[in-house]
């Protein structure tokens, strides 16, 4: 438990009659690499919405590095080491993409970040994920695989403990998937915790080290790549009977 960085207890979610989640519960170690996946209405969103503070849940607790934050709002948990990337990326597109990142380093890592150096720091975080020949772009004129680089990039800078990357690689090509997976590695080899909410399922196998299955609302699995695959019960989710 010292070693756990999240641990989601019998969460529960309705939307009037409907049960988004139904008692579901879900551990994170340091920096470790989770795949978090499901059909479509699985309720891997209003999981991670839960997680982030997008949502409150009705029943159940979230903990984060010990601490129970079930009651707190997003921006506090943001404060305390939880990011998230978004499927459509959502850059301040009249700045460039060096002042996209200034603004999570001076405001959500705000206890975290250097305050006299916020440029440095911004830009050593592009170089960390080779994008620093852009810094001085504006983000509103960059292609889609760029984006996503730069929401990743966003995230990084808020100095997570934890990274909720959610579809970050939703219609993009196969090299260009390769090139967000390498991101992502690099962001668990600095010791961030990665939940990755994706579809395609090459790269959550290439990515995880455990996999948790979400159908109607419920955990159906829970274990290796190898071992989530062959499980009869994520079969019939994904394929029918």
């Amino acid at each position: 438990m010292a070693d756990r960085v999240l641990n989601v207890t019998d969460l529960t979610k309705r939307f009037g009659g409907f049960v988004a989640l139904d008692s579901v519960n879900l551990h994170l170690d340091k920096g470790e690499r989770l795949g978090l996946i499901g059909p479509n209405g699985s309720g891997k969103t209003t999981m991670i919405n839960c997680i982030s503070g997008s949502l409150f849940n009705d029943e159940g607790t979230v903990e984060f590095e010990g601490r129970d934050i079930t009651s707190l709002p997003a921006h506090k948990r943001a404060h305390m080491g939880i990011a998230r990337s978004f499927q459509i990326p959502k850059p301040f597109k009249s700045m460039t993409v060096l002042e996209n990142l200034c603004i999570p380093l001076e405001f959500a890592a705000w206890d975290r970040a250097d305050h006299r150096h916020i440029s440095e720091q911004a830009m050593e975080i592009l170089e960390t994920i080779k994008f620093a020949e852009r810094a001085h772009e504006n983000s509103g004129s960059l292609t889609q695989v760029d984006m996503r680089k730069l929401e990743l990039a966003r995230a990084l800078a808020a100095k997570p403990t934890l990274l909720v990357s959610d579809e970050a690689m939703a219609g993009l090509s196969s090299s260009e998937v390769d090139e967000i997976l390498e991101i992502l590695l690099v962001l668990n080899e600095q010791g961030v915790a990665v939940i990755m909410i994706e579809h395609i399922m090459r790269a959550v196998m290439r990515y995880s080290e455990r996999i948790v299955v979400l159908d109607a609302g419920k955990k159906i699995a829970d274990g290796s790549p190898d071992e989530v695959m062959h499980n009869p019960e994520v079969e019939r989710a994904y394929l029918g009977e």
